[in-house]
């Protein structure tokens, strides 16, 4: 017997040979308050290889989800600590479990509650007592299916190696984690959700990966670029976005890569979008984006201080380009930063 947090599991694996002998033995989380119930379902799981974790003490059950990242949870429609069918989609509305298939247990065979466990993202509902073969192939079927989502979510891995790559070249060196840093600072000041604070994280690596085709010559000129070489490199806001098409779970990410050029009034690029139509998490990754430019060495320019870049975003502003409320509240940031160092 071992504990998550206060939660009591009984965790139980046997020596049979696992459905998936190439990849790690499946999770599988058992949510049953009836001690009989749970111990029925885990003997059947264990005799496809499986480890098998019970649970019957419902506290921070989410929180405990979340840790131990489960393949699949087999859960009670009846609990008495927890609203079964709110807890799922809570599962579901949460983008750290969202891909966990949730497989409904009752004793009932109930049209209403079978419609419900749908309506929540249950991916089944099983009649107890529960039957051997009807649990081991649709077991099996939904972990073969959430693998293959969590492989395809190792592209991030791939297009984070490249972007890493690209930030060592001399114009964007050390970006990614400037920007990280800012992005989460700042999303954390405006009140953004924790989903959207990541798709800006996301973004603060991915954004300039279209750069990828830009040849050196281009993006560490030092003099003046040429019209044929200014619209090279607005191309890359698009390549970028195609880049990033294939990630499955980041569908947020998307907007900012390609949008965090365009300007309040309608002059920036790909599109010429302006004022409310450019996406919010555009706009304020954007300010991050010129902010770290400008504070940051460039082959064409030095450093600007804080107070010069933010000085230089206001005069932009009044231009026209820049959103002023967010310009505003991004200046108050900054000083509020440089207040809490002192």
């Amino acid at each position: 017997m071992k504990k998550v947090g206060d939660c009591p599991v009984a965790t139980k694996t046997n020596t049979f040979v696992s459905t998936y002998p190439d990849l790690p033995t499946a999770k599988i989380l058992i949510v049953d308050e009836n001690r009989l119930s749970r111990m029925t379902a885990l003997d059947l799981l264990l005799l496809d290889g499986y480890e098998v974790i019970e649970v019957d003490n419902l506290t921070s059950i989410l929180s405990k989800i979340i840790d131990q990242q489960p393949d699949l949870i087999l859960l009670n429609t009846k609990l008495r600590q927890q609203d079964s069918f709110a807890l799922c989609r809570q599962l579901k509305e949460n983008y750290r479990t969202n891909n966990i298939p949730v497989v409904f247990t009752t004793l009932t065979n109930n049209r209403d509650e079978r419609i419900k466990a749908m309506e929540v993202g249950g991916s089944d509902v099983l009649l107890k007592p529960l039957n051997r073969i009807e649990l081991s192939t649709r077991v099996k079927s939904l972990i073969n299916q959430k693998r293959i989502n969590d492989g395809l979510n190792q592209t991030e891995q791939v297009l984070f190696t490249i972007a890493r790559a690209i930030d060592k070249r001399a114009v964007t060196r050390g970006g990614i984690v400037r920007v990280t840093s800012l992005v989460k600072s700042f999303g954390e000041y405006l009140g953004l959700s924790e989903h959207e604070i990541d798709d800006l994280a996301f973004a603060a690596h991915l954004h300039d990966i279209g750069t990828i085709v830009i040849p050196d010559a281009v993006m560490l000129k030092a003099g003046e670029l040429t019209v044929e070489e200014k619209e090279l490199i607005r191309q890359h806001v698009l390549i970028g976005e195609e880049i990033c098409q294939p990630l499955r779970n980041r569908s947020g990410v998307l907007p900012i890569v390609r949008h965090h050029h365009e300007r309040w009034d309608g002059s920036g690029y790909p599109d010429g979008l302006s004022g409310t139509n450019i996406p919010y998490l555009a706009q304020i990754f954007q300010v991050i984006d010129i902010y770290d430019a400008l504070t940051s060495d460039r082959p064409h320019k030095q450093a600007y201080s804080p107070e010069e870049a933010l000085q230089i975003m206001w005069s932009e502003t009044k231009q026209g380009w820049r959103n002023p409320e967010l310009i505003e509240q991004f200046t108050l940031f900054i000083h509020a930063q440089k207040h809490s160092k002192l």
